[in-house]
């Protein structure tokens, strides 16, 4: 954490992952004269028009340019810069998926690529703004971590931590308000996973906002003698392999949730740590099955597509 700077975690039941990134950056202005921030004429959806007010003369708006955007970040970090680049996630990793490979990944710059409106929340914009692929775009990209925090005091902690952290980051923010999952003091480490119930009859490792709705499934499975283990992997790359293998021992049965395609995510991540390790484990994928998304309400496709605390109920009495 920088010199000088405190931050104490959010007591609030609902914020978005995107206000808090905007509020942390404006509150990190002062204090970290590394920090640049460009965006693609979106200050108002991501935020970052806070930082833009609190310092503006490191704040760059590109326009609807967000290939610019990303060779421009790539030259700031070059300069010995940290700059954070933001636009919505699907323009981030398919629209700007060569400027992050060549221009960023390949020559490992500590650029932090943070992209909102991710997965499925935003729900009505319809199936070009639905994010499904860019976890699977991004970790496959040499030198690149993927972080998807659970909430926004995660987040928080993460963008405190990314100003100190060698090489590019992609970190993966929703939409709307999403539930806190951490309240007070807990710990967060870039690569390692966090458990936040212990259970011995099923592990389920989640990411994203769909880390509440597996607690609160753990919490219903719970009165009907089920004890699952929940892991929070709000790092998808570098992968906290450790923690997955022992689940996988302890529990035998693991099931991944994630906001995004089942081919190429952190279910496929998960599923190639298991099968390397030699495990026998019962395995479930549950995510976007492979298919573009319908459009709709962002709570109206988590409960259609099993995402939301019943269909992951549902999904892990299934696998038990």
């Amino acid at each position: 954490m920088p010199k000088g700077f405190t931050w104490t975690t959010l007591d609030v039941d609902k914020f978005a992952t995107r206000e808090m990134y905007g509020k942390i950056l404006a509150e990190l202005s002062p204090t970290d004269e590394r920090i640049v921030v460009l965006t693609s004429d979106l200050m108002m959806s991501n935020k970052t028009g806070d930082f833009a007010r609190s310092c503006p003369e490191r704040f760059f708006n590109f326009g609807i340019a967000e290939q610019n955007m990303m060779a421009a970040a790539a030259g700031f970090a070059v300069s010995g810069k940290v700059p954070f680049a933001s636009t919505m996630a699907v323009f981030a990793s398919l629209r700007c998926a060569e400027q992050i490979r060549t221009d960023i990944a390949y020559p490992n710059l500590n650029v932090r690529i943070i992209s909102t409106h991710s997965g499925l929340s935003m729900g009505n914009g319809g199936t070009t703004h639905h994010s499904t692929e860019d976890i699977a775009v991004t970790r496959s990209m040499a030198n690149m971590t993927v972080i998807v925090p659970a909430d926004a005091n995660c987040c928080a902690k993460a963008i405190l931590e990314s100003l100190d952290y060698q090489g590019p980051i992609y970190m993966r923010l929703g939409r709307g308000a999403e539930p806190i999952v951490y309240k007070g003091e807990f710990d967060f480490k870039i690569g390692r996973a966090n458990t936040l119930r212990e259970g011995d009859d099923i592990t389920v490792i989640a990411c994203g906002i769909c880390v509440m709705a597996a607690v609160k499934a753990a919490r219903k499975l719970e009165k009907e003698g089920i004890n699952a283990r929940i892991i929070d992997m709000h790092t998808i790359k570098p992968l906290d392999t450790e923690v997955i293998v022992k689940a996988a021992e302890e529990t035998g049965k693991v099931i991944t949730v994630e906001e995004h395609n089942i081919i190429g995510g952190l279910g496929s991540a998960v599923g190639e740590t298991i099968a390397e390790a030699g495990v026998g484990v019962k395995f479930k994928r549950l995510g976007i099955p492979d298919i573009y998304s319908v459009i709709g309400q962002p709570d109206d496709l988590y409960e259609r597509y099993g995402l939301d605390a019943n269909g992951i109920y549902n999904s892990i009495k299934e696998l038990v």
